[in-house]
């Protein structure tokens, strides 16, 4: 499988089955990578589908050789409650090929980090041999200077076996990406970015930055051009479904999603503190639409709209796919 420049978050089944597609049907030599977070996929169940694990997993096997499954934030703290996150790492190893090792949210500590990271790396392997590893965080989780992500490769490198160091192949790099409602409000810092990336190729690894969402195509393609080699995107796919499905809407019927929006309560974190959510409707839909398109309530007002609304939608997620590979190639 070639390696990916893209990975992106199955926000919904919609998504994971424009990817499959995409991937299935193109004539090129590529492959996607999907990120599941905790909360979207879990092995208790997630909002995505209401998939455990090992279902969605199987699903997307069964369906294609050409995507990469990554476990996005494994660790704890990363799911709906303050758990160690263990149970769910085992059940991790048993089914994706890679897991992001991200610790940093019980952990901020660097000295704690980087045991907790060295500690869940060797329980991985004598869960599953097989699987590999991306280490580090993003900026809203825990900032890192370049220095400390030097340190940290180092390090894991001194205190991990020979043979364990060799499952890392993912380093996360930090260059000013932050997400607030839908909108990213980072600062990008080009020298950071291009000292980041050099870190972790003089380390052998391959460089991945988190949160790309919603930016400048121009962008993308100077992050790219000075040495990034894969960045995430998530939430604007989310925000893409949400969007077609949105367009489709009568008043009454966008007055109710927006209900169903905010009694999920799924907006807070992406707002700040001084957001109004009856004067912005539309961005409320728009933040958080996905988390609840597996709602039983959002279901029966789906089922009024076009019976092809699937179709347009996975259509409508396949070109963004295409435009964002078009610029990091």
């Amino acid at each position: 499988m070639k390696e990916p420049t893209l990975f992106i978050g199955p926000m919904s089944k919609n998504i994971v089955d424009a990817i499959i597609n995409y991937c299935n049907n193109s004539t090129e030599d590529l492959s996607i990578g999907m990120i599941p977070s905790r909360r979207q996929v879990e092995n208790t169940g997630g909002y995505v589908n209401n998939w455990t694990t090992e279902e969605f997993c199987n699903y997307v096997k069964s369906k294609t050789n050409k995507v990469l499954l990554v476990r996005d934030h494994g660790g704890a703290m990363q799911g709906y409650s303050e758990d160690d996150g263990l149970d769910s790492f085992v059940e991790d190893c048993k089914h994706f090929d890679i897991i992001h090792v991200d610790v940093w949210k019980a952990f901020p500590d660097y000295k704690d980090g980087l045991q907790a990271t060295i500690n869940l790396i060797n329980l991985g392997i004598k869960e599953n041999p097989n699987v590999l590893y991306e280490v580090g965080t993003e900026e809203s989780i825990r900032p890192f200077t370049t220095e400390e992500l030097d340190n940290l490769l180092t390090d894991l490198k001194r205190e991990l076996s020979e043979e364990a160091f060799s499952k890392i192949k993912y380093a996360v790099i930090q260059s000013g990406t932050a997400l607030e409602g839908n909108t990213n409000i980072g600062s990008f810092n080009q020298d950071r970015l291009i000292d980041m990336c050099s870190v972790v190729k003089k380390h052998g690894l391959i460089s991945k930055e988190h949160n790309g969402d919603y930016l400048d195509n121009t962008l993308l393609r100077t992050k790219f051009d000075n040495g990034l080699k894969s960045i995430n995107v998530a939430p604007e796919f989310g925000q893409i479904e949400t969007k077609v499905l949105y367009q489709l809407m009568d008043d009454t019927t966008k007055e109710r999603f927006y209900d169903i929006c905010y009694d999920s309560n799924r907006w807070v974190k992406w707002v700040s503190d001084d957001f109004v959510p009856e004067d912005n409707k539309e961005k409320i839909i728009n933040i958080c639409g996905h988390y609840v398109f597996s709602n039983p309530e959002f279901l029966k007002l789906k089922g009024g709209l076009p019976v092809d609304i699937d179709n347009k939608i996975k259509l409508t997620i396949s070109l963004r796919i295409s435009q964002i590979l078009t610029h990091l190639t």
